[in-house]
């Protein structure tokens, strides 16, 4: 990982750039992007307006099973909670997959309008 000290962090693994300090705010999966990424997006956040919800694979590949509450490397601040991916549930589309960064477990099926936390990311350099 990749600590770029602007509240960003690079996968060294995927060439992905996460960001790195989520807010503690949990959102319907419309209001993720229409709110939360829409403001990352205006305030440019690393520099770049090209923020959006990952997809499920990307979210996950965050996990590390050698942690747990939270699960995920601690270059990142993280509530051990729920977060949106952008994948929507092949079986019922008002759904979304979502990652638990409690232990990194992955669900399918949350309803779109219920809260989770958001972990945008872009596509690196």
């Amino acid at each position: 990982m990749i600590d770029h000290g602007n509240g960003t962090i690079t996968d060294d693994r995927t060439g992905l750039m996460w960001e790195q300090h989520p807010t503690e705010q949990r959102y319907t999966w419309e209001d993720a992007t229409r709110i939360r990424i829409n403001d990352l997006n205006a305030a440019r956040l690393g520099g770049h307006d090209d923020w959006r919800l990952p997809t499920i694979q990307e979210l996950v590949s965050l996990v590390d099973y050698a942690r747990c509450r939270p699960a995920v490397d601690p270059v990142f601040v993280t509530v051990a909670g729920l977060y949106w991916s952008a994948t929507t549930s092949a079986t019922d589309p008002t759904d979304a997959w979502f990652v638990s960064f409690s232990f990194g477990h992955v669900f399918d099926g949350d309803a779109k309008g219920s809260f989770s936390y958001v972990r945008a990311v872009r596509a690196g350099s």
